[in-house]
């Protein structure tokens, strides 16, 4: 069996690396792992709808109401960022991305009074990855992987198939899920860049280290048992 369930419920779920991994439930409870499966979750204070989890630590989340906040490692928790975004992603903490409700996209500038700039594009959920890897989805299914740091005037190229959640830990290790929860991940090869994997989920979360979480329809959790 290539997934291990691990006890708890969350709705929203993502792994910069072994060591960091964050998610969310129904109730918007944010909850992170703790290294040990008997007693896997500890429960952080505040109220989040999505999460987005670095491998050096950084940990970016929304709220329902668009809210944006950046976790710090003391008894505040919290700092709130302004600008409002539905989904959040962060794969360091310079490389850390974002969509609203309207699709729009975002990335975090380094600067807290300024902190967003528009990027072209729609989509309607994002993957930042360590090593400056993005990839996106749009409302339509639509998969897109960045190229504008590249001199790409178009900023994205897309990649054939239909996602509506994906992950990127680094360039090697992307994964997505569709509509009817089928899992993907990337193969590196832009003609044949999908291989299934057993399994339903419908959110991922694929960290720099090669870990991946993921949440199912029922708010089950797993973790990927590479062979």
């Amino acid at each position: 069996m290539p997934w291990k369930g691990i006890s708890g419920g969350l709705s929203r779920i993502s792994a910069g690396s072994v060591t960091n991994v964050w998610g969310v439930n129904s109730l918007n409870q944010i909850y992170r792992y703790t290294g040990d499966d008997a007693n896997p979750w500890v429960g952080i204070p505040g109220g989040l709808s999505d999460i987005g989890a670095a491998a050096d630590g950084t940990v970016w989340g929304v709220n329902p109401a668009g809210n944006i906040y950046r976790y710090v490692w003391d008894s505040n928790h919290w700092t709130q960022i302004k600008g409002s975004l539905k989904r959040i992603s962060a794969g360091s903490r310079t490389n850390v991305w974002g969509v609203n409700a309207d699709h729009q996209i975002f990335r975090y500038t380094g600067d807290d009074a300024n902190p967003w700039v528009r990027i072209p594009g729609a989509l309607s959920d994002i993957g930042a990855g360590a090593d400056g890897t993005v990839w996106g989805v749009n409302a339509a299914g639509g998969i897109f992987r960045y190229t504008g740091d590249q001199g790409d005037p178009n900023h994205w190229v897309q990649i054939p198939g239909a996602l509506t959640a994906i992950s990127a830990g680094i360039k090697t290790n992307v994964w997505g899920v569709n509509s009817a929860n089928a899992i993907y991940t990337s193969t590196g090869d832009d003609k044949n860049p999908w291989v299934l994997i057993p399994g339903g989920l419908v959110d991922i979360g694929a960290g720099a280290d090669g870990v991946v979480w993921g949440v199912n329809t029922l708010g089950q959790i797993y973790r990927w048992i590479r062979e």
